[in-house]
């Protein structure tokens, strides 16, 4: 790590360094072809309002389960609401839980990490016993615990997938820690007499970054997908907010009169956690110090 961030800087990534890394993204054809996905993803939710032709709310049972037409480019649902509406509009929902859920876990497994590794003792030991405990149970199953605790609701499935993966930031942010404050800059750095705050601010947090961006990149797929799995068994979003999950439990039962109403919110699950998992690939290939040209 201690190439490629440049420590001896002592302050993050130099300009050149950036750049390498970006040369190296764009020669990765999955990170590529995964990030340009992503970005037609997030402009479709962004401009849901202006791409979507109809109201993803308004029922019309006339055209109920209709398929693919002109008219209706992904078909209708079982209340003759228009398919890709709600997919766009459940894009909007679907990203903002992804990043509130991992911006929670960033926030205080990296705290958590940062404290663990920079000062050891009995308060990295305290840290480390507690992810231990969190990661004995698989993270879906403590997000639906926590989430049937607080009640079902789009509010508290951003909650429980944060604190879900609050152990893997813990540990990747220990890490990456563990083996930065070992660096000489750090050490000059406290024989100058610099504040622990002023350490890990400017020196230890902007060269441990690089694998955090990496995990959190995957862990957004993950907790989009863990989101999806919660509001479709009815603990997340509930009728008729278009999310996706939440779209594939109501029309699970027409699966065989219309198969569309269950296939195309299926594939934008799909198709979002795939171009997540694209990129965050392509990020750790380009990250990594021990890549190899």
């Amino acid at each position: 790590m201690a190439s490629t961030l440049a420590p001896q800087r002592g302050a993050g990534v130099g300009v050149d360094t950036r750049g390498q890394i970006l040369r190296r993204v764009l020669r990765n054809r999955k990170a590529v072809a995964g990030a340009i996905l992503l970005a037609i993803i997030v402009l479709a939710a962004i401009f849901a309002d202006y791409i979507a032709v109809h109201d993803p709310y308004t029922q019309n049972l006339r055209n109920r389960l209709q398929p693919p037409s002109g008219e209706h480019w992904l078909g209708t649902d079982q209340f003759g609401r228009d398919m890709f509406s709600r997919i766009v509009h459940g894009a909007r929902i679907s990203l903002r839980v992804g990043f509130i859920s991992i911006g929670i876990a960033l926030l205080a497994g990296g705290m958590m990490g940062l404290l663990a590794g920079y000062y050891g003792g009995w308060l990295e030991t305290i840290f480390m016993r507690l992810v231990d405990i969190m990661l004995a149970l698989p993270g879906f199953l403590l997000a639906l615990a926590i989430v049937s605790t607080l009640g079902p609701s789009l509010t508290n499935v951003m909650v429980a997938v944060g604190i879900a993966y609050t152990p893997g930031f813990a540990r990747v942010m220990r890490s990456a820690v563990l083996s930065v404050r070992q660096l000489d800059y750090v050490t000059a750095a406290q024989a100058a007499g610099a504040s622990d705050l002023r350490i890990m601010v400017r020196h230890v947090v902007p060269n441990a970054l690089n694998p955090l961006i990496v995990h959190a990149t995957l862990a957004l797929a993950g907790s989009i997908l863990s989101a999806a799995g919660l509001s479709f068994l009815g603990m997340g979003a509930q009728p008729p907010t278009p999310e996706w999950g939440s779209m594939l439990n109501s029309a699970r039962s027409f699966i065989r009169a219309a198969h569309h109403v269950v296939t195309y919110p299926g594939l934008a699950i799909m198709i979002t956690v795939l171009c997540l998992n694209l990129l965050g690939d392509g990020l750790r290939d380009a990250l990594d110090p021990r890549w190899n040209r």
